[in-house]
């Protein structure tokens, strides 16, 4: 854009003789500017709008107060608006601490999509929106050619559920202690079942989402293997069809509050049933590829090249990956402690 030639003068620009709108409009736009990654050259806006310079600086001078006041706003995050020379203009930024590098951001954007935890729609919006709210218009380009090819060969999950409204509200109804009826695709038998539910915690394993929760029904319990098992049960997220949330509630004591981050340790492929703890050689080149993916793992010795470990894990799930490694592991001895 052709600048005027007296930067520290009035603005006279010929196709537009009249001050563009007022001065609320002038700072939205500006705002509405550095909101979207744009740089603001002085120069040009005083231009734009037929303004002088100092008027711009005030309009930049204004966001700076606003959001120096307004932080709580944003989380915490303190935005600010700086000069860059690298821009020629100003621009929005946030602190060092919570705003995310270019190499942070294509490190998330491979994880998502490594994860194919989303049909592509929704897993496409998501990269969209991360890179729009996350770097630069330049920046997006370059990201997106990064990752061009691994969206062009993404394999959805086959069920293509759309659950994110609905973990949204799950999640709403563990923090408010509300149970939650919920019909349930079983896939044994391809059929729905009722089930109200104490939820407890949302996680995510092998491309899914799941629900851990109590069922909150003495009849159902009758029929499980082992009678008053206090383990919750796992549900995966996709074959939730449909949600209510109720008005009553469940309090569970502090003292016996659920766990998430010590359960999640002792769950394999999120197959639910009693704690049980194993024994068993490993003989592989890497030990950290063990320890690394049961978490409960420690090594307790060695004989000859193999080491001796012993870990704890909820259910069948680690049994069943522990019978796919005979390559590697081998005299494996399972101890059932939780009746």
């Amino acid at each position: 854009m052709q600048e005027p030639k007296n930067k520290n003068s009035k603005n006279t620009n010929p196709e537009n003789p009249n001050p563009k709108g007022s001065k609320i409009e002038r700072v939205l736009g500006i705002y509405k500017r550095l909101r979207d990654k744009d740089s603001v050259n002085k120069a040009e806006m005083a231009y734009e709008y037929n303004v002088d310079e100092r008027s711009i600086m005030r309009d930049i001078e204004d966001i700076r107060s606003f959001l120096i006041s307004n932080a709580d706003r944003y989380g915490g995050k303190q935005l600010s608006v700086v000069h860059s020379n690298n821009h020629n203009g100003y621009v929005l930024l946030e602190d060092k601490d919570t705003q995310l590098t270019n190499s942070e951001l294509l490190a998330l954007c491979k994880i998502l999509l490594d994860s194919r935890a989303f049909p592509e729609k929704e897993m496409f919006n998501l990269l969209d929106k991360l890179l729009i709210c996350g770097t630069t218009k330049e920046n997006k380009v370059l990201m997106e050619e990064l990752i061009r090819n691994e969206k062009y060969h993404y394999i959805e999950p086959r069920h293509k559920t759309n659950f994110i409204d609905t973990m949204w509200k799950i999640g709403q109804a563990i923090k408010d202690c509300n149970l939650i009826e919920i019909e349930y695709l079983r896939v044994s038998d391809h059929t729905l079942k009722r089930r109200v539910l104490r939820p407890l915690a949302i996680m995510f394993s092998e491309f899914y989402f799941y629900l851990a929760a109590i069922i909150d029904d003495e009849k159902v319990h009758e029929r499980f293997d082992i009678i008053n098992d206090s383990n919750p049960t796992i549900y995966r997220m996709d074959r939730v069809k449909t949600l209510r949330v109720l008005k009553e509630k469940f309090h569970i004591p502090y003292a016996d509050r659920f766990e998430e981050g010590e359960f999640r340790k002792r769950i394999q492929f999120m197959y639910g049933g009693p704690l049980q703890k194993v024994t068993f050689k490993y003989t592989g080149c890497d030990i950290d590829a063990i320890l690394d993916r049961l978490p409960t793992a420690e090594i307790t010795g060695r004989e000859g090249d193999a080491y001796l470990v012993k870990a704890e894990a909820f259910g069948k799930g680690l049994q069943m990956w522990l019978g796919s490694q005979t390559k590697t592991i081998s005299d494996i001895k399972f101890d059932n402690y939780s009746n």
